[in-house]
């Protein structure tokens, strides 16, 4: 008896049966992989490669790997009577270290507290469908760094004084990238109007500090803010080593920021400024209501690459002997405790996986944003 719901091909009305999805997929693939003999050799290349590099790392991070145990001793290939891969619970033992450094155990709420209300406020600022964006963006760029300044450095309120050298892990590298990201942006805008302006003594200024901060290495940049500029303060003046860190990150960061936004302006016709100045607006409106949208729109990809950049160069902290996510990693090494010959690959791993993350969503989200931003592309 034949189901009156199921069309004669006996699926349901709007479904693909398997045969038409099997035949479209080794259709796509004859289109795209085995189009042609060269094409054929290149896609199993490709997957050879993809085989004999992702096989060995799922065998170590998941297949061979050590899930429980107290010390170095449980990670051993005689003690387990078999080959050993990551030690995770090496990273188990050290994961608070490595996520607030050495800040203070009773204190760590404090930084889950600041992250949990940064995150709240970001997700929804990020979220083009939800309203009240200018207040949202108020308390993100106004409000939040007073509270979070607050709850972590403490000395008011009632709350305990944190000294920022008892920071480190992934705490610090999130408040420098933070810190660099959110400041760039404007900064580089800035930079970028000024160097295009028509007025010399701004153009001068904004490209004087464009090529010098291009042209020095972060790491002279680093050195510089900790250890010599301390010798061209005042006596009795005192920054502190974190601040003077996360504000030479900032500046570095904006210089090529500027760039990527002045090629954005520079891409824009000129007769879009002609015909914001037809419609009677002044020079800086005429920059946020016509001509900064549209450039920004079309150096999104650079300006995402920036902040990923900037994002992973944070590690560079280390030289001057603040701790971030790979600097505590690195003093966890030294415990004889968890001296196991899979700890070091153990730990880089964890480190690599915490930063694609963080990498990975910044450009999956650009590249959301360019296809919503550009419907015509779809």
């Amino acid at each position: 008896m034949v189901n009156p719901n199921l069309d004669p091909r006996g699926y349901q009305p709007g479904g693909v049966p398997s045969r038409e999805r099997r035949f479209r997929v080794t259709t796509w693939a004859r289109a795209n992989l085995f189009n042609s003999w060269l094409n054929a050799v290149l896609t199993l290349a490709t997957l050879w490669l993809i085989w004999t590099v992702c096989w060995p790392l799922l065998k170590f991070l998941l297949i061979d790997a050590v899930w429980d145990g107290a010390s170095r001793v449980d990670c051993l290939a005689d003690r387990v009577g078999r080959d050993v891969g990551a030690c995770w619970p090496f990273i188990g033992a050290k994961l608070p270290q490595l996520l607030y450094g050495f800040y203070p155990i009773n204190e760590q709420w404090r930084v889950n507290l600041t992250a949990a209300l940064g995150l709240g406020l970001l997700v929804p600022l990020l979220m083009p469908s939800l309203p009240y964006k200018t207040a949202n963006a108020i308390l993100f760029f106004g409000v939040y760094p007073v509270v979070g300044f607050v709850l972590l450095v403490g000395g008011m309120l009632g709350l305990e004084h944190v000294e920022t050298r008892l920071w480190g892990g992934l705490l610090v590298t999130l408040v420098i990238a933070v810190t660099g990201i959110v400041g760039s942006l404007p900064l580089g805008i800035l930079l970028a109007l000024g160097r295009r302006s028509e007025m010399p003594a701004v153009r001068g200024v904004s490209i004087i500090f464009i090529e010098f901060w291009r042209g020095v290495p972060l790491i002279t940049v680093l050195f510089f803010a900790t250890y010599m500029l301390p010798l061209f303060l005042p006596a009795g003046w005192a920054i502190n080593p974190l601040l003077r860190v996360m504000i030479g990150v900032m500046l570095f960061a904006a210089a090529y920021m500027a760039e990527v936004v002045r090629g954005g302006l520079q891409a824009i016709p000129r007769a879009q400024y002609e015909a914001a100045q037809a419609l009677g607006l002044g020079y800086w409106r005429m920059m946020g209501l016509v001509i900064l949208p549209q450039a920004l729109k079309l150096v999104i990809p650079g300006i995402v690459n920036n902040f990923i950049g900037l994002f992973k160069d944070t590690t560079l902290v280390l030289i001057v002997a603040i701790f971030d996510l790979l600097g505590q990693l690195r003093a966890a090494f030294s415990d004889p405790n968890w001296a196991a010959p899979t700890t070091v690959a153990t730990g880089f791993a964890f480190a690599g996986i915490i930063y694609f993350c963080f990498c990975f969503g910044m450009s999956r989200y650009a590249l959301w944003m360019e296809r919503r931003l550009n419907p015509a592309d779809r």
